[in-house]
Protein backbone atom coordinates (compact mmCIF):
# COMPACT_ATOMS: atom_id res chain seq x y z
CA UNK A 1 0.00 0.00 0.00
CA UNK A 2 1.53 3.33 -1.04
CA UNK A 3 2.14 6.14 1.43
CA UNK A 4 -0.32 8.31 -0.54
CA UNK A 5 -3.17 5.88 -0.04
CA UNK A 6 -5.54 7.30 2.65
CA UNK A 7 -5.89 3.83 4.12
CA UNK A 8 -2.16 3.82 4.86
CA UNK A 9 -2.58 6.73 7.27
CA UNK A 10 -3.39 5.42 10.73
CA UNK A 11 -5.82 7.79 12.43
CA UNK A 12 -5.91 8.47 16.17
CA UNK A 13 -9.51 8.41 17.34
CA UNK A 14 -9.30 8.55 21.16
CA UNK A 15 -7.58 10.43 23.97
CA UNK A 16 -4.88 8.52 25.78
CA UNK A 17 -5.67 10.43 28.99
CA UNK A 18 -9.32 11.50 29.32
CA UNK A 19 -10.41 14.09 31.88
CA UNK A 20 -10.97 12.97 35.47
CA UNK A 21 -14.56 12.05 36.21
CA UNK A 22 -16.59 13.88 38.81
CA UNK A 23 -19.28 11.20 39.01
CA UNK A 24 -19.20 7.97 40.98
CA UNK A 25 -21.05 5.44 38.85
CA UNK A 26 -23.33 2.81 40.40
CA UNK A 27 -22.05 -0.72 40.91
CA UNK A 28 -22.17 -2.79 37.71
CA UNK A 29 -22.46 0.30 35.51
CA UNK A 30 -22.36 -0.75 31.85
CA UNK A 31 -20.79 0.95 28.85
CA UNK A 32 -23.14 -0.50 26.25
CA UNK A 33 -21.30 0.60 23.12
CA UNK A 34 -17.57 0.37 22.42
CA UNK A 35 -15.30 -1.15 19.79
CA UNK A 36 -11.85 -2.74 19.87
CA UNK A 37 -9.31 -2.39 17.05
CA UNK A 38 -6.35 -4.74 16.76
CA UNK A 39 -3.56 -5.04 17.57
CA UNK A 40 -3.17 -5.47 13.84
CA UNK A 41 -0.26 -7.86 14.30
CA UNK A 42 -2.75 -10.32 15.80
CA UNK A 43 -6.12 -9.16 14.43
CA UNK A 44 -5.61 -7.69 10.95
CA UNK A 45 -8.02 -5.05 9.70
CA UNK A 46 -10.46 -6.00 6.97
CA UNK A 47 -9.07 -5.24 3.53
CA UNK A 48 -12.34 -3.52 2.59
CA UNK A 49 -12.28 -1.14 5.56
CA UNK A 50 -12.39 2.49 4.47
CA UNK A 51 -10.51 3.71 7.55
CA UNK A 52 -7.34 2.64 9.32
CA UNK A 53 -7.47 3.77 12.94
CA UNK A 54 -4.59 3.27 15.30
CA UNK A 55 -4.82 0.13 17.38
CA UNK A 56 -7.32 0.40 20.23
CA UNK A 57 -6.93 -3.03 21.84
CA UNK A 58 -8.76 -4.59 24.75
CA UNK A 59 -6.03 -3.64 27.22
CA UNK A 60 -6.62 0.07 26.59
CA UNK A 61 -10.38 -0.44 26.85
CA UNK A 62 -10.09 -2.27 30.16
CA UNK A 63 -7.79 0.46 31.52
CA UNK A 64 -10.23 3.17 30.43
CA UNK A 65 -13.09 1.44 32.20
CA UNK A 66 -11.10 1.09 35.40
CA UNK A 67 -10.39 4.82 35.25
CA UNK A 68 -14.04 5.71 34.60
CA UNK A 69 -15.49 3.31 37.16
CA UNK A 70 -17.26 1.10 34.61
CA UNK A 71 -17.55 -2.61 35.41
CA UNK A 72 -19.58 -4.02 32.52
CA UNK A 73 -19.43 -3.50 28.79
CA UNK A 74 -20.85 -4.50 25.42
CA UNK A 75 -18.28 -4.56 22.60
CA UNK A 76 -19.69 -3.99 19.13
CA UNK A 77 -17.89 -5.56 16.18
CA UNK A 78 -16.66 -2.84 13.84
CA UNK A 79 -16.45 -2.76 10.05
CA UNK A 80 -12.74 -2.11 10.63
CA UNK A 81 -12.50 -5.86 11.25
CA UNK A 82 -15.32 -6.80 8.88
CA UNK A 83 -17.17 -10.07 9.50
CA UNK A 84 -14.31 -11.68 11.42
CA UNK A 85 -15.54 -11.31 15.01
CA UNK A 86 -12.40 -12.85 16.51
CA UNK A 87 -11.12 -9.60 18.02
CA UNK A 88 -14.35 -9.18 20.01
CA UNK A 89 -14.41 -12.87 20.98
CA UNK A 90 -10.93 -12.47 22.40
CA UNK A 91 -11.88 -9.40 24.43
CA UNK A 92 -15.01 -11.11 25.77
CA UNK A 93 -12.92 -14.08 26.86
CA UNK A 94 -10.57 -11.77 28.75
CA UNK A 95 -13.39 -9.82 30.38
CA UNK A 96 -14.23 -12.23 33.20
CA UNK A 97 -17.94 -12.39 32.34
CA UNK A 98 -18.32 -8.61 32.46
CA UNK A 99 -17.79 -8.04 28.73
CA UNK A 100 -20.26 -9.23 26.09
CA UNK A 101 -20.52 -8.63 22.37
CA UNK A 102 -22.54 -7.69 19.30
CA UNK A 103 -21.46 -9.39 16.06
CA UNK A 104 -21.46 -8.55 12.37
CA UNK A 105 -22.55 -11.44 10.16
CA UNK A 106 -23.69 -12.05 6.58
CA UNK A 107 -27.44 -12.20 6.14
CA UNK A 108 -27.19 -15.90 5.26
CA UNK A 109 -25.38 -16.75 8.50
CA UNK A 110 -25.93 -20.34 9.54
CA UNK A 111 -27.67 -21.47 12.72
CA UNK A 112 -24.45 -23.24 13.63
CA UNK A 113 -22.56 -19.93 13.58
CA UNK A 114 -25.28 -18.12 15.50
CA UNK A 115 -25.13 -20.79 18.18
CA UNK A 116 -21.34 -20.52 18.31
CA UNK A 117 -21.50 -16.73 18.68
CA UNK A 118 -24.15 -16.96 21.39
CA UNK A 119 -22.01 -19.46 23.28
CA UNK A 120 -19.03 -17.07 22.99
CA UNK A 121 -20.95 -14.23 24.66
CA UNK A 122 -22.53 -12.39 21.74
CA UNK A 123 -26.00 -11.08 22.57
CA UNK A 124 -27.00 -9.51 19.28
CA UNK A 125 -26.29 -8.91 15.61
CA UNK A 126 -25.69 -5.45 14.17
CA UNK A 127 -26.62 -4.21 10.72
CA UNK A 128 -25.46 -0.89 9.29
CA UNK A 129 -27.58 1.27 7.01
CA UNK A 130 -25.19 4.23 6.99
CA UNK A 131 -24.04 5.47 3.57
CA UNK A 132 -20.37 5.50 4.62
CA UNK A 133 -20.55 1.87 5.77
CA UNK A 134 -21.04 -1.19 3.62
CA UNK A 135 -24.58 -2.45 3.97
CA UNK A 136 -24.83 -6.22 4.16
CA UNK A 137 -28.57 -6.64 3.78
CA UNK A 138 -31.88 -4.91 3.24
CA UNK A 139 -34.11 -4.18 6.21
CA UNK A 140 -36.59 -6.79 4.96
CA UNK A 141 -33.87 -9.44 4.95
CA UNK A 142 -32.83 -8.39 8.44
CA UNK A 143 -36.37 -8.76 9.76
CA UNK A 144 -36.65 -12.14 8.05
CA UNK A 145 -33.57 -13.21 10.03
CA UNK A 146 -35.03 -12.13 13.37
CA UNK A 147 -37.04 -15.34 14.13
CA UNK A 148 -33.79 -17.29 13.89
CA UNK A 149 -32.08 -14.85 16.26
CA UNK A 150 -34.86 -15.47 18.74
CA UNK A 151 -33.84 -19.12 18.88
CA UNK A 152 -30.47 -18.08 20.32
CA UNK A 153 -31.58 -15.29 22.66
CA UNK A 154 -30.12 -12.60 20.40
CA UNK A 155 -31.48 -9.20 19.42
CA UNK A 156 -31.06 -6.84 16.47
CA UNK A 157 -28.93 -3.71 16.64
CA UNK A 158 -29.28 -1.16 13.83
CA UNK A 159 -27.27 1.88 12.85
CA UNK A 160 -28.81 4.30 10.37
CA UNK A 161 -28.86 7.90 9.24
CA UNK A 162 -31.67 9.88 10.79
CA UNK A 163 -33.69 10.39 7.61
CA UNK A 164 -34.00 6.61 7.23
CA UNK A 165 -36.07 6.31 10.41
CA UNK A 166 -39.23 6.94 8.38
CA UNK A 167 -38.42 4.12 5.95
CA UNK A 168 -36.93 1.63 8.39
CA UNK A 169 -39.18 2.18 11.38
CA UNK A 170 -42.37 0.56 10.00
CA UNK A 171 -40.33 -2.52 9.09
CA UNK A 172 -38.28 -2.74 12.29
CA UNK A 173 -41.42 -3.00 14.42
CA UNK A 174 -42.07 -6.37 12.75
CA UNK A 175 -38.97 -7.88 14.35
CA UNK A 176 -39.34 -11.09 16.32
CA UNK A 177 -36.66 -9.91 18.75
CA UNK A 178 -35.88 -6.63 20.52
CA UNK A 179 -34.37 -3.90 18.33
CA UNK A 180 -31.69 -1.50 19.59
CA UNK A 181 -31.18 1.76 17.70
CA UNK A 182 -27.65 3.15 17.83
CA UNK A 183 -26.65 6.69 18.80
CA UNK A 184 -30.16 8.18 19.10
CA UNK A 185 -30.87 7.38 15.47
CA UNK A 186 -28.10 9.82 14.44
CA UNK A 187 -30.59 12.69 14.58
CA UNK A 188 -29.31 16.25 14.21
CA UNK A 189 -29.73 17.64 17.71
CA UNK A 190 -29.43 21.23 16.47
CA UNK A 191 -32.74 20.87 14.62
CA UNK A 192 -34.64 20.48 17.88
CA UNK A 193 -37.19 18.10 19.31
CA UNK A 194 -39.88 18.96 16.78
CA UNK A 195 -37.87 17.79 13.78
CA UNK A 196 -39.69 14.95 11.97
CA UNK A 197 -36.75 12.56 12.38
CA UNK A 198 -36.71 12.98 16.15
CA UNK A 199 -40.47 12.74 16.38
CA UNK A 200 -40.41 9.51 14.34
CA UNK A 201 -37.71 8.09 16.62
CA UNK A 202 -39.82 8.81 19.69
CA UNK A 203 -42.87 7.24 18.07
CA UNK A 204 -40.82 4.09 17.50
CA UNK A 205 -39.80 4.03 21.14
CA UNK A 206 -43.43 3.76 22.18
CA UNK A 207 -43.06 0.12 21.14
CA UNK A 208 -42.10 -2.20 23.99
CA UNK A 209 -39.30 -3.99 22.13
CA UNK A 210 -37.60 -0.94 20.61
CA UNK A 211 -34.62 0.42 22.57
CA UNK A 212 -32.20 3.28 21.94
CA UNK A 213 -28.63 4.02 22.90
CA UNK A 214 -28.27 7.52 24.28
CA UNK A 215 -24.65 7.33 23.26
CA UNK A 216 -23.36 9.91 20.83
CA UNK A 217 -24.17 13.32 22.30
CA UNK A 218 -20.84 14.16 20.65
CA UNK A 219 -22.03 12.82 17.28
CA UNK A 220 -25.48 14.35 17.04
CA UNK A 221 -24.10 17.72 18.21
CA UNK A 222 -20.58 17.43 16.83
CA UNK A 223 -20.13 21.07 15.78
CA UNK A 224 -21.05 22.70 19.07
CA UNK A 225 -18.57 25.23 20.43
CA UNK A 226 -16.41 24.25 23.44
CA UNK A 227 -18.26 26.69 25.69
CA UNK A 228 -21.54 24.97 24.84
CA UNK A 229 -20.15 21.52 24.18
CA UNK A 230 -22.84 18.99 23.25
CA UNK A 231 -25.66 20.93 24.96
CA UNK A 232 -28.13 20.13 22.16
CA UNK A 233 -27.07 16.47 22.19
CA UNK A 234 -27.56 16.31 25.95
CA UNK A 235 -31.02 17.84 25.57
CA UNK A 236 -32.10 15.13 23.11
CA UNK A 237 -30.61 12.38 25.29
CA UNK A 238 -32.30 13.71 28.44
CA UNK A 239 -35.65 13.92 26.63
CA UNK A 240 -35.37 10.29 25.52
CA UNK A 241 -34.40 9.15 29.02
CA UNK A 242 -37.19 11.17 30.62
CA UNK A 243 -39.80 9.74 28.27
CA UNK A 244 -38.46 6.19 27.90
CA UNK A 245 -36.32 5.34 30.94
CA UNK A 246 -36.75 1.58 30.44
CA UNK A 247 -35.81 1.74 26.74
CA UNK A 248 -32.50 3.61 27.04
CA UNK A 249 -28.91 2.36 27.21
CA UNK A 250 -25.74 4.42 27.42
CA UNK A 251 -22.26 4.03 25.98
CA UNK A 252 -19.09 5.97 25.29
CA UNK A 253 -18.61 4.71 21.70
CA UNK A 254 -14.88 4.43 22.46
CA UNK A 255 -12.58 4.67 20.51
CA UNK A 256 -14.82 6.99 18.45
CA UNK A 257 -14.28 5.91 14.82
CA UNK A 258 -15.48 7.96 11.84
CA UNK A 259 -15.76 11.16 13.86
CA UNK A 260 -15.30 14.88 13.30
CA UNK A 261 -13.13 15.25 16.41
CA UNK A 262 -11.73 13.24 19.33
CA UNK A 263 -14.21 13.24 22.24
CA UNK A 264 -13.13 13.23 25.87
CA UNK A 265 -14.49 10.07 27.53
CA UNK A 266 -14.24 11.68 30.96
CA UNK A 267 -16.42 14.55 29.74
CA UNK A 268 -18.96 12.07 28.34
CA UNK A 269 -19.25 10.43 31.77
CA UNK A 270 -19.47 13.84 33.44
CA UNK A 271 -22.44 14.68 31.21
CA UNK A 272 -24.46 11.76 32.57
CA UNK A 273 -26.15 13.69 35.43
CA UNK A 274 -27.57 16.06 32.79
CA UNK A 275 -29.00 13.09 30.88
CA UNK A 276 -30.25 10.97 33.79
CA UNK A 277 -31.26 13.54 36.36
CA UNK A 278 -31.73 11.30 39.42
CA UNK A 279 -29.66 8.47 40.92
CA UNK A 280 -32.57 6.09 40.28
CA UNK A 281 -32.76 6.90 36.57
CA UNK A 282 -28.97 6.79 36.26
CA UNK A 283 -28.99 3.28 37.72
CA UNK A 284 -31.85 2.35 35.40
CA UNK A 285 -29.94 3.17 32.20
CA UNK A 286 -26.51 2.03 33.40
CA UNK A 287 -27.39 -1.12 35.34
CA UNK A 288 -30.96 -2.42 35.11
CA UNK A 289 -31.60 -1.91 31.40
CA UNK A 290 -28.30 -3.50 30.27
CA UNK A 291 -28.87 -6.43 32.63
CA UNK A 292 -32.37 -7.01 31.25
CA UNK A 293 -31.26 -6.87 27.61
CA UNK A 294 -27.78 -8.43 27.66
CA UNK A 295 -28.10 -10.92 30.55
CA UNK A 296 -24.68 -10.56 32.14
Amino acid sequence: MSSTDPKAIQVRTYLETPSPTKLTLPANACDSHVHVFGPQTRFPYDTQSKITPLDAPKEKLFALHRKLGIQRCVIVQSVVHGLDNTVVEDAIQSGGGNYLGIALVPINVSDLELRRLADKGFRGIRFNFMKHLSGLASVDQVIALSPRLANFGMHLQVHFESALVHELGPVLVKSSVPVVIDHMGRVDARKGLNHPDIQALMELLERRDIHVKVSGIDRIDADSLPADRYAAGVHIARTLVDRFPERCLWGTDWPHPNHTHIPDDGALVNALPQIATSPQVLEQILVHNPQALYHF
